[in-house]
Formats: structure tokens, C-alpha cells, sequence
């Protein structure tokens, strides 16, 4: 049986979600702000992350950072904070006699934040480093590279944290400017699951936010896609390792074939039992690492291969991805679709398991879909994925004239491997 979530949305439009699991020892919590980079000008590319980082550096009733991360962690609890494309969120876990504070804490750093000017200048720095550290791993680059393929020249395409030029000239008025803007109730929501119940969280969160005023808030930057032929990218760097991803447009979150593209990806690329994972691993031994992965958006989405292997040998490991991606669009199996489907259920009924997965799952869902699917809901689309709808949604999304391919590893030019991105 599917967990049962209850929804209450405050007078100031602030969406609130909880799910009872009275069997466990701990609480979630996590906010989720419908802010993201490719809601950023050019100039300001990266704001949205530096705020992030900043939002954990005081905040009215805890001014310090040190104050925050031990009313968390000094009850032994955990938190953190993750900024995407079109979502940042912050979230904690703790026992559940610490609810209380937990709720408290994550409300006052997004309500009441400092923006000390002292404290922005210090994580500037540790932000440019962490870009510096991102550009200096080959692995992360190459995932930038692709992205920047697939959406050239707009935020879609840019990196989360921005770049070190609009980072160094971010002002603190930038920061305020984007609080008020995306940091209003209306666009966040409160999520909450573990062992505590709707009327206690209600009863908790009502006081911290009696003060926070609705405001109309920024919408995001559509994509625009004009591929007409297939691309090829390479970046020198003198590694040990080549680091390869092919990229395809996928489909947005929302689109009726999603479910039928979950399997694709899953037998494609997922997992030890997947095409590419038996070909170019178990039997030709090229790589440690090959696997493929989806990303979904409003209005947009990828499909994108990746894998790492020794220089010389780069070019037959793209040689046998590109056979992969090419024999499914001869078609897949009965057998292949029903091993996927039980994988794609067994992973979701798993995660269900863990209060910070469900109040992951449920807060994700409102705030970029504006309703939530159950579990049970989700299976039985997964149920109903025909093998029809998995060959035709390859067949739509696998076409060689919208391949992308970014190599990073020690290599001046791309001729050889243009040569192979045919299907």
C-alpha cells in the first residue's frame, strides 16, 4: 500500500506536505524553492547556488553558521542543500524528538537569512574553488561539456554554479534581489515525512511564517533547440583516463512517453544486466564505468551515455556505445521490458523505505509538477508500458542527426571519433 500523503496550503500560499511513517525513529524535513540557473541572466549565472551556500551562514535566531550546523548535527542529525536547474533544496533528518528545531532552523535560514556581506565575500572564495575543483575533474567536465552541446548558449546549458567571472561580480543586492523574487511562499513547498503527523508539523510551522508576505516570483528560461547534424566536441587534457558522453535531446517531465523512455534508458544503460554495461564492460572490457541516465525538465530532457576508458582505447569504446545505440532501434525484448519494469518498481518501493526519500519524493513532485503521483500510481504506468511504446519512443529519441558527442581526455582533434557517431 501506498503511503498516504496529506497537503495543507497556508493563507500565504505556502504548499505544506506530510507523510505519517509512524514505524520509524526519524523525520525529514526538506524546502523546496522553485529557483534555479536557468532562471539567471548571463551576468548573474551562479547566484542561485552562491545563495544556497549562503543561506547556511546565519540567519535571525541562528546568526552563526556554527549556530546552525550544530542545532542539526550536535543532535545527531544530518542536512545539506542542493541547487539544480530548476530546484534548490534545503533538507535535514533528524531523531524524531527534534522535529521541532529541525522545522525551525530550515524556516529561519530561508526566511530570515543574514546575507552578511563579510560572510558572502569568504564563501565567494570557497564557491570559485569549488568551481576550480569541478573544471580540474575530468569526469565533471565532460558532463558540462555535453550539456553545454545540448543546449548551446543559454542557462540550460550553463553550469549550476556558474562560471568564475559572474561568480566574482554576484553583489549582495543580487542575492536580495533573488530572495525576494523566488523566495516568497508561494513558490515553496514544506515537506515532511517520518514519524510525526500532518496537525503536529502544521502546529510547528505556523508561528515561523506568520510574517512572510506572497509575492509574484520570476518564471524560467525556455529552451531553444536547433540541432541539424550531428556535433563533436573535444577538450584536451592530459589525464590518464578519456572520459566520453554522447548526449540526445530526451523529453520534458511531463510528457506522456516519459515512463516509456524510463524503460529505454533502463535497458539501455542501467545496471549491471543493461546492453551497455554486458557489451562494453563484461565482454570487451573497456571501461570500469558506462552507464546511461535520463534528466527531465519543464520543457526539455536528455538522454546521455557516459564512460571512462584509457586513451588508446576510447575510440573502440565509443565504437561498440554507438553499436548499442543503434541495434535498439531494431528493437527490444519482451523479456528485456519485464526485467526493466520489475527494476524501475523495485527501486521506487525501496526508496519508500526512508523518510528522506519520501519527503524527496512527494516535495519534488508539488513543486514542479503542481500534484503528486503515489507509488502505486507510478507502478501501475510502469505496468502499463507496452513493448510497442518502448521501440517506437527509441526509435523518436535515438536519431544519428541529434547525436552529441564530448570527449575530454588527452586528444587535439576530433576526426577519428567523428568518423564513428553513426548509428
Amino acid at each position: 500500500m501506498s503511503l498516504i500523503h496529506q497537503q495543507t496550503v497556508l493563507d500565504n500560499g505556502l504548499r505544506v506536505l506530510t507523510s505519517s511513517m509512524p514505524h520509524t525513529y526519524s523525520v525529514s524535513v526538506a524546502l523546496f524553492v522553485g529557483a534555479g540557473s536557468r532562471y539567471e541572466r548571463d551576468e548573474v549565472a551562479g547566484s542561485t547556488h552562491f545563495l544556497e551556500h549562503l543561506l547556511f551562514k546565519g540567519s535571525k535566531n541562528w546568526p552563526k553558521a556554527q549556530d546552525i550546523s550544530e542545532a542539526i548535527e550536535g543532535v545527531g542529525g544530518v542536512m545539506n542543500a542542493s541547487t539544480d536547474r530548476e530546484i534548490t533544496i534545503y533538507w535535514c533528518r533528524v531523531a524524531k524528538p527534534h522535529f521541532p528545531k529541525a522545522l525551525s532552523v530550515l524556516v529561519d535560514m530561508v526566511v530570515n537569512p543574514l546575507l552578511d556581506p563579510d560572510e558572502m565575500e569568504k564563501e565567494r572564495q570557497v564557491i570559485l574553488e569549488e568551481l576550480r575543483m569541478t573544471d580540474d575533474h575530468p569526469s565533471h567536465r565532460v558532463d558540462l561539456l555535453i550539456d553545454e552541446m545540448l543546449w548551446p548558449n543559454q542557462p540550460m546549458g550553463r553550469d549550476v554554479g556558474g562560471v568564475q567571472e559572474s561568480v566574482s561580480a554576484i553583489t549582495r543586492q543580487d542575492l536580495l534581489d533573488l530572495t525576494r523574487s523566488q523566495y516568497n511562499p508561494g513558490n515553496v513547498v514544506v515537506s515532511v515525512a517520518g514519524n510525526v503527523s500532518h496537525s503536529q508539523t502544521l502546529e510547528t510551522l505556523e508561528p515561523l511564517v506568520t510574517g512572510w508576505k506572497p509575492r509574484d516570483h520570476q518564471p524560467w528560461l525556455p529552451v531553444t533547440l536547433g540541432q541539424e547534424e550531428a556535433a563533436v566536441r573535444v577538450e584536451y587534457r592530459k589525464s590518464k583516463q578519456a572520459h566520453l558522453c554522447v548526449g540526445l535531446p530526451g523529453l520534458p517531465i511531463d510528457h506522456p512517453d516519459r515512463y516509456a523512455l524510463s524503460m529505454v534508458n533502463i535497458m539501455l544503460g542501467e545496471g549491471m544486466s543493461s546492453r551497455l554495461f554486458l557489451e562494453v564492460r563484461e565482454r570487451q572490457g573497456l571501461a570500469y564505468d558506462v552507464h546511461s541516465s535520463l534528466s527531465q525538465f519543464h520543457d526539455c530532457g536528455s538522454l546521455v551515455v557516459y564512460c571512462g576508458s584509457e586513451p588508446p582505447r576510447i575510440a573502440q569504446a565509443l565504437k561498440a556505445i554507438m553499436g548499442e545505440l543503434g541495434s535498439i532501434l531494431n528493437g527490444f525484448s519482451e523479456h528485456e521490458l519485464e526485467k526493466a519494469r520489475e527494476y524501475a518498481k523495485g527501486r521506487i518501493m525501496l526508496r519508500m523505505e526512508n523518510t528522506h526519500s519520501v519527503a524527496m519524493w512527494q516535495g519534488g513532485q508539488e513543486l514542479l509538477l503542481n500534484r503528486i503521483s503515489t507509488v502505486d500510481e507510478v507502478v501501475k504506468a510502469i505496468d502499463a508500458v507496452t513493448l510497442e511504446d518502448v521501440n517506437r519512443v527509441a526509435g523518436d529519441i535515438v536519431k544519428e542527426d541529434l547525436l552529441n558527442l564530448a570527449i575530454v581526455g588527452p586528444f587535439r582533434s576530433d576526426r577519428r571519433f567523428r568518423k564513428l557517431l553513426k548509428l
